[in-house]
């Protein structure tokens, strides 16, 4: 699988407005394209390169990183809790190598919030679901907030 193909998977489904930093991507759902900046969380990313931390060794060729912000059942699902200790780094101790290649385990900062990571991945089949309830988590959180709005 390519950043390509990954990318137009992602930008298929309704309502993404994708922001783009240093060749990484960023996948939002904003259907309006009326999100404050203190709102636009995206609900994946691609990130292509060690723009941010080294412990992906996305430097090496060929390699990127697909995070996705699940929701915590899920998350707790597939890991247990998330980890709390960090490094002098400040990469979380989930007991992962998170340079290991097609192989989905918890974000090295974000798992905390219930990101999860997958370097270079290669199927798509185990990735569909997660995908999906990324999207739909995020467009769930823009829909409530649209409904405090008009209160």
């Amino acid at each position: 699988m390519t950043v390509e193909e990954m990318d137009r998977l992602i930008r298929a489904d309704d309502g993404i407005r994708v922001l783009e930093a240093q060749d990484d991507l960023f996948y939002l759902y904003d259907p309006a394209a009326d999100l404050p900046p203190e709102r636009q969380q995206p609900f994946a990313t691609i990130v292509t390169g060690d723009h941010y931390e080294h412990v992906s060794r996305l430097d090496e060729p060929g390699a990127w990183r697909l995070n996705l912000g699940l929701t915590k059942a899920t998350y707790t699902s597939l890991f247990g809790p998330v980890p709390t200790e960090r490094d002098a780094d400040w990469v979380l101790d989930s007991g992962h190598d998170y340079s290991v290649r097609d192989k989905l385990m918890p974000h090295p900062f974000y798992a905390s919030q219930h990101w999860v990571c997958i370097v270079s991945p290669t199927e798509l089949a185990p990735l569909r679901p997660l995908l999906t309830e990324a999207y739909e988590f995020a467009a769930r959180k823009y829909a409530n907030q649209a409904a405090r709005q008009t209160r």
